[in-house]
């Protein structure tokens, strides 16, 4: 079921950007009196199609893209046969550069003005959780996970600067902007001493699957019971929520991260707990041999502050974090090819995007999403591969600067060229993406 919610929501998502990006073509294609042909969500084979007017609209079964066919462009259907006959004046070849660079851009255009919308929308009705970097830390810091303590941080660090800067927001710590920055680091309070921990060039390549961030940091947590499993040793035994577990067989715990450590190396028959109820001490024995678990989630009490924003401040807001994303993949993409981030591990395809929606639909990560992903097409659209919107805009700034337009064979040779790379860059990913999934890795023996 989880799989059918992700393929559902990227579907949906894809769809409705696939949609805007190719109507922006479309728009701008018409303001200037080119006849479009066809307009398609989607790539062949149709499933449903009409015509209205001069322009067929379709619905098509491959949901990884989609385009508009133009008269007198070449473009993805390679139509030569048509380029071979005199220009007509409704054809995009007889327009001005200036004409056709517009159209070019028109998709690229939509999805930036998409994506700025979601997030301005976004910022406006949800606002901002702000959990405070001093609350985390008078509660006794992080939990330092397995990704966390392969760069020396350690369970009960209090992070108190980002790249040397001091921050308030906790959940800066986590940021992309962070782990891409140049000679990265975590300054922490460790026993009273001030540390910097560097963040390795590379790092961010762990954090890209869906548990990832589970094994990197967590504020830390106090053993306070929030909620209790049935059929658990804690049921069993009638502890409650609100329960503080104090003592496990002789060894004090304050926070949750020490009950498991506790419980990952506990071997005896018998298991006794001191548990602070109120004012009151509780003392629990039981049976515990085929036990791993006491059987309670704890307490996640951090205060929360939600902060509103209003229709100004989250035009501003919003529109700092759609093209924030795009700073994001120029460093990201400078990086790889500088060979500090490795292609394989930072390039994710439709298996990975799907993924990163999540098992159940939550409608505002949804949209979260589909407005990081409106961006991030732009971005790609705009690099100058031929094939891509970018290769005609490139094709189209060298006529517009040099006054020669290039002749229609070498941006037939050329769109082939596109063509032929972006197909092997899609098959790359696609089974990039498939050998990142666990149980692949297993088969083949990669972990």
């Amino acid at each position: 079921m989880e799989g059918l919610i992700m393929t559902a929501q990227i579907i949906l998502s894809l769809s409705i950007l696939v949609g805007l990006h190719e109507a922006g073509h479309l728009i701008a294609a018409k303001v200037f009196g080119m006849r479009v042909e066809q307009f398609s969500i989607g790539f062949p084979p149709k499933i449903f199609s009409f015509k209205w007017g001069e322009t067929e609209y379709a619905l098509s079964a491959i949901p990884l893209g989609g385009f508009v066919k133009i008269s007198g462009m070449i473009d993805e259907s390679l139509d030569t046969e048509a380029m071979k006959e005199p220009p007509k004046d409704y054809e995009f070849r007889s327009k001005p550069a200036w004409q056709r660079l517009i159209v070019m851009l028109g998709g690229i255009i939509v999805n930036v003005i998409t994506g700025v919308i979601i997030f301005i929308a976004l910022t406006y009705i949800f606002g901002d959780t702000y959990i405070s970097k001093d609350a985390v830390n008078a509660r006794g810091g992080i939990v330092a996970h397995e990704l966390a303590q392969s760069i020396g941080l350690k369970t009960g660090d209090k992070i108190v600067k980002i790249n040397g800067e001091d921050f308030d927001d906790f959940q800066d710590v986590i940021d992309g902007e962070v782990f891409l920055a140049d000679n990265a680091s975590y300054t922490v309070e460790r026993e009273g001493e001030l540390i910097d921990i560097p963040i390795p060039g590379n790092f961010i390549e762990n954090l890209n699957d869906d548990k990832a961030m589970a094994r990197f940091i967590f504020p830390r947590l106090e053993s306070v019971v929030g909620e209790v499993g049935k059929n658990t040793l804690a049921e069993r035994i009638g502890i409650q929520a609100g329960d503080q577990i104090m003592e496990i067989s002789g060894t004090q715990v304050t926070f949750q991260d020490e009950v498991i450590n506790k419980l990952k190396g506990f071997d005896e028959d018998t298991i006794h707990l001191k548990v602070k109820r109120g004012e009151e001490m509780l003392s629990f024995t039981e049976y515990f041999k085929n036990d791993t678990i006491i059987g309670y989630l704890p307490l996640v009490d951090f205060d929360e502050s939600i902060i509103n924003y209003d229709l100004g401040r989250s035009v501003s807001l919003g529109t700092q974090r759609a093209f924030g994303i795009v700073f994001l993949q120029i460093k990201a993409f400078g990086k790889m090819f500088s060979g500090e981030l490795s292609f394989t591990k930072s390039l994710s395809g439709p298996i990975g995007i799907a993924k990163a929606y999540g098992g159940n639909w939550n409608w505002q990560r949804f949209w979260r999403m589909t407005g990081l992903l409106s961006m991030v097409l732009a971005f790609m659209n705009l690099l100058p591969i031929p094939a891509l919107d970018g290769g005609h805009v490139m094709f189209l700034s060298y006529e517009m600067i040099s006054g020669h337009k290039p002749s229609d064979n070498f941006l037939e040779t050329a769109q082939k060229i596109g063509m032929v790379f972006l197909l092997l860059l899609m098959v790359f990913i696609i089974f990039n993406d498939i050998f990142k999934i666990e149980f692949v890795k297993k088969l083949f023996g990669l972990n």
